[in-house]
Order: C-alpha cells, then sequence, then structure tokens
C-alpha cells in the first residue's frame, strides 16, 4: 500500500499530485531565503501559473477542472511540504474560486469573468476583511473601510490588514460600509485600485506577502457590488458551510509532514559512537515516531473524510457540516504544532539551528492558531450543536442518574 496517495481520490488526481509534488520539491529549495528575507515568492507563483494550478479550481464550462474539496486539499497539502508560505498563499485563491464556484455568490457574468481570467490568464483572486481596528471578520465588527456612492458606481476609501498573496493579486474582494446606511458592501476590485504597503515582518509564514492593502477613494462600477448586505445578515459565500477553508488545515498538515520526514530520515541515519544501532531503534524515539505518526494519521483522516462528504453532499447538507469542518482546522493547527514540537525532540539541540529547517517550520506551525476559525469559535459551535442535541426528552443514554 502506497501511503503517499492513500486520500487522492483517483488516478487523474494522482497523477496531478505528481507534478504538484514536483514544484513543493523545487519551493522548498527556496524556502530558507524567502524565509530569511521577509521576500514574496514571486518564481513560486511563476511556476504555479505555468502549470495551470490557478485554473484547476475553476468550473470545467469556463475551461477550467473543476477539481473536488478532496483533491485540491491534496495538492496543498503537498505544496506546503515544501513550503508553507507558498501553499498557504495560493490556497486561499484556489479555494476562494472553488467557494465562488459551489456558493454561486457573485452574480453569473462576474463569475465568468473572474473564473476565465484564472483559467487564461492565472488571475489570482482573494478576500480581504481584516482591518486594524475591527481585526478578524469572523468576530463580527463592521469595517471602518466605507464605500460612498458616486455616479456609476462608489469610491472606497479604508485599509486593509493580513491581505496575503497582495503582491500577486488581480482580484480584491473588500468588504466595506456603505456610507449613510448600515448596510456592509462586498466589492470587487482590480489591481489597479489597490496600493500594498509592505508591513509584513512575521516570526512565521513570512513569504505569504500578507501586507497591508490601502483603498484611497477607488472607484468601483456598480456591477462589481457583489452583494448588500443588512445588519446581522451573512454572506452569500458563507452558503457552502466553508468547506473551501479546509485549505488551511491542509497547509498546516503538509508544514508538519515535513518535519516528521526529517525527524524519521534522522533518526533512521544517525548513530552515535555510544550506540550500536540508529536512534531510531532507541525506544523514546521509537515512542516519538510512533507519536507523530498516529497524531497525522487522526487529522489528516478527519481532514479528508470531511472533504470526502462535502464533495458528496447536497448544499443543504454542506451546511450543516460546519461545526465538523470547523473541528477539522483545530485538530490540524494544534496537531501539527505538537508533530514539528517531536520532531524536534527527535533530532535534538540541532533542530533549534537556523542554518536547519525545523527551526523555520516550527515558526510556521504556529501561524495556524491566528487563521479562521479559531480555536474558541470552533470549540464553541461544537458545544452547541451537543446542547441543542439533547434538548427536549432525553434518550435512553442522555437520562440523568
Amino acid at each position: 500500500m502506497n501511503r503517499e496517495e492513500w486520500f487522492v481520490p483517483s488516478a487523474d488526481a494522482a497523477a496531478r499530485r505528481l507534478r504538484v509534488r514536483e514544484l513543493a520539491e523545487q519551493f522548498s529549495l527556496r524556502a530558507r531565503q524567502h524565509d530569511e528575507d521577509g521576500s514574496f515568492p514571486h518564481e513560486n507563483i511563476a511556476d504555479l501559473r505555468h502549470l495551470g494550478y490557478p485554473g484547476w479550481t475553476a468550473p470545467i464550462e469556463f475551461g477550467g477542472l473543476g477539481l473536488s474539496l478532496q483533491e485540491m486539499v491534496v495538492h496543498q497539502e503537498t505544496l506546503a511540504r515544501g513550503d508553507g508560505s507558498t501553499a498557504l498563499s495560493i490556497g486561499w485563491h484556489v479555494g476562494l474560486l472553488l467557494n465562488l464556484r459551489s456558493s454561486q455568490a457573485f452574480p453569473p457574468a462576474l463569475f465568468e469573468e473572474v473564473a476565465r481570467s484564472a483559467v487564461e490568464h492565472g488571475y489570482l483572486i482573494n478576500s480581504l476583511a481584516t482591518e486594524p481596528a475591527t481585526g478578524s471578520p469572523s468576530r463580527g465588527g463592521r469595517p471602518q473601510t466605507t464605500a460612498r456612492a458616486v455616479d456609476g458606481g462608489f469610491e472606497i476609501s479604508g485599509r486593509k490588514t493580513f491581505s496575503t498573496l497582495s503582491p500577486e493579486l488581480d482580484w480584491i474582494l473588500v468588504t466595506a460600509g456603505i456610507r449613510d446606511s448600515d448596510d456592509i458592501g462586498e466589492f470587487l476590485l482590480t489591481r489597479k485600485d489597490i496600493h500594498v504597503v509592505e508591513t509584513w515582518n512575521m516570526m512565521g509564514m513570512r513569504s505569504t506577502g500578507s501586507h497591508d492593502v490601502v483603498l484611497d477613494g477607488a472607484f468601483v462600477p456598480a456591477h462589481r457590488l457583489v452583494a448588500r448586505l443588512a445588519p446581522g445578515q451573512r454572506s452569500k459565500r458563507g452558503a457552502d458551510g466553508g468547506g473551501w477553508m479546509l485549505h488551511i488545515p491542509a497547509c498546516y498538515l503538509g508544514v508538519a509532514m515535513h518535519a516528521r520526514d526529517i525527524a524519521v530520515r534522522y533518526a533512521a541515519t544517525y548513530q552515535p559512537n555510544s550506540l550500536p544501532h540508529p536512534i531510531a531503534k532507541v525506544p523514546h524515539v521509537e515512542e516519538k515516531i510512533g507519536q507523530m505518526e498516529l497524531k497525522l494519521l487522526t487529522a489528516r483522516t478527519l481532514m479528508y473524510d470531511l472533504a470526502r462528504r462535502f464533495d458528496e453532499a447536497s448544499a443543504e447538507d454542506r451546511r450543516a457540516l460546519r461545526p465538523e469542518l470547523g473541528a477539522v482546522k483545530v485538530l490540524a493547527t494544534n496537531t501539527a504544532i505538537e508533530v514539528v514540537d517531536l520532531a524536534m525532540r527527535v533530532v535534538g539541540a540541532k533542530s533549534l539551528s537556523r542554518d536547519g529547517t525545523l527551526e523555520r517550520l516550527y515558526r510556521d506551525v504556529r501561524a495556524g492558531l491566528h487563521n479562521p476559525p479559531m480555536d474558541d469559535v470552533a470549540l464553541k459551535t461544537l458545544a452547541n450543536v451537543a446542547v441543542g442535541s439533547v434538548e427536549g426528552e432525553p434518550s435512553a443514554f442522555a437520562k440523568p442518574d
């Protein structure tokens, strides 16, 4: 049994994965320098464009491959084994295209324009909603970015933070409060409408280009007002349950798998002169390797199972999967941190060296805690589902003593 392809859904997907893996291996050779410089890996994005990857999750009718969520997750995990920053960056694009495809949140003509541009030109899209004052949009704050109605459209001014992929974005979906109204608008802008301020200087995921984006009276024609939301109204993009965001746990599990690979290879080949065999046969090292394998198997199995369920579900059932999809993210990101820690314990003090790879992977996986959904939000959702399931007449298994 080839465990490398355990979760790959088809022979065609396996062939595509090999092409992605070849790129991931190249990305791994560039990752250290980009991490040290905090520079964006433009050459990696160029390679992905040459492969046609930006269009893989676009609908078949617009020239894309219409990838399933499960296959998208396979490729994102593979990319992250080479470079987590590149995987997380492109993941927002391919994931958002899948989200727009499944939720039908865009007007049809506008979505076709975006999807065809991804297929034919490698154009990239991301949604920018986080702001300095409001924080993550998942917390429900009203954007300070404002949109003012003018002849033929809107003028938008404001500042977005954590704008991943900003050095290469062609399409930018932003939220803005509509002036003289309590409504919030979702607007689609283009590259010429924004100014990128290079502010990204974090300890981990240093090459995602998650800079600030400034809008200074950017004009957006009326037909690029994607949605106008009344207070409390949710974006139509959430109608699919958020399955597309599995690109986040896939990324961090990919980083953790890279750490596992390093630790296992080291343990299998390093033999100090005090031992008659490599340290892989030392009981406490064996136990740590076994713990890594168990943790990765558990988290990956849940992730791929939910991805498959999403692909097979109706629109209504996809919405019902939101709690479990959030659980995947919580389990995966925390598992990734634990696995990298175990890998470093296997390798020992050498793992702290800035000349090695594990130190970077350790920093990268920490970032997963701050990607949505946050642990507390996902756990609260799961708790509410559990409590709701026992309201009314309890089952025989839930009767109090």
